[in-house]
């Protein structure tokens, strides 16, 4: 039987990621209606944000300068980019709990990526409910924004979703990571990837200065939809960057992902187990 994990790295790696979601996928159909429920509901639920910006535009014809399709725009940028990572890599937030209950141990082990593993783990179709309202949302924002479309603002919106998607994968890595160190620090995790995926749903001219630099140099969030949509919406800068940042979301993104990476194989290489 030839080995599942032959050919480059990186093939070996998206061929073993798929085996074991494939694996959980499988188990997950042998109850059909309850993987649909499922996945509706979680759409459901997800929804619920876009209704929340429907709800205020109810009440003000804009919101920070911006009209309905512009923040329904960013909503479904956001929430796309974010839907993909957290079906992806969402499960590496659960890293400080395999090592408390010393089961990463077993991981460390096996012939497959304990990063692989964690990310694979318990994987259901149900997440894919929470795309749903992403795609919905997006496809009425494209079709309703006052937006001059090119050749340039056209190709802008799958390289944003694509970066996005790719930043909060590098952020879902770096903070599970920081729970090699710090072992209770699941709930800090969160305040970045899902408070990051909320905040980037709205206009970053709703934010202080400071805290919109915050976004911008410490944890670029800013870069998952907001300086893109800049371009695409033609708006200027509130913090006054050149245009050149308007196009740095594949560079930030790339370099996310590298500090996720290397915080990882750092946690990795400092590891004590747990002896259990």
């Amino acid at each position: 039987m030839a080995d599942p994990g032959a050919g480059s790295p990186v093939t070996g790696t998206v061929r073993m990621y798929g085996l074991l979601t494939w694996t959980w996928i499988r188990a997950a159909a042998q109850y059909p209606v309850s993987m649909v429920l499922l996945a509706l509901t979680t759409a459901v639920v997800t929804g619920l944000d876009a209704a929340a910006i429907l709800l205020l535009f109810a009440h003000a014809p804009r919101i920070a300068g911006f009209a309905a399709p512009e923040v329904l725009f960013l909503y479904g940028t956001s929430a796309l980019a974010f839907g993909v990572s957290d079906i992806l890599l969402g499960t590496t937030e659960r890293l400080g709990h395999h090592v408390r209950q010393g089961t990463l141990d077993a991981m460390l082990v096996r012939p497959v990526s304990p990063l692989v593993q964690i990310a694979a783990e318990e994987f259901s179709p149900r997440r894919f409910g929470k795309l749903v309202p992403a795609v919905l949302v997006l496809a009425y924002a494209l079709a309703e924004a006052d937006v001059a479309w090119t050749p340039g603002r056209v190709a802008a919106v799958p390289a944003m979703v694509l970066s996005g998607t790719a930043i909060f994968g590098g952020l879902w890595v770096l903070t599970g990571a920081v729970q090699f160190v710090l072992i209770d620090s699941h709930g800090a995790s969160k305040s970045v990837t899902y408070g990051g995926a909320f905040l980037t749903q709205y206009p970053m001219t709703m934010f202080a200065r400071d805290f919109v630099r915050g976004v911008t140099f410490v944890v670029p969030l800013a870069f998952v939809n907001w300086m893109p949509a800049l371009y695409v919406l033609d708006r200027p800068d509130p913090l006054g960057l050149p245009d050149a940042a308007r196009f740095a979301s594949p560079a930030v993104a790339v370099l996310v992902c590298g500090l996720g990476a290397v915080a990882w194989r750092a946690g990795l290489r400092h590891y004590r187990s747990t002896g259990s």
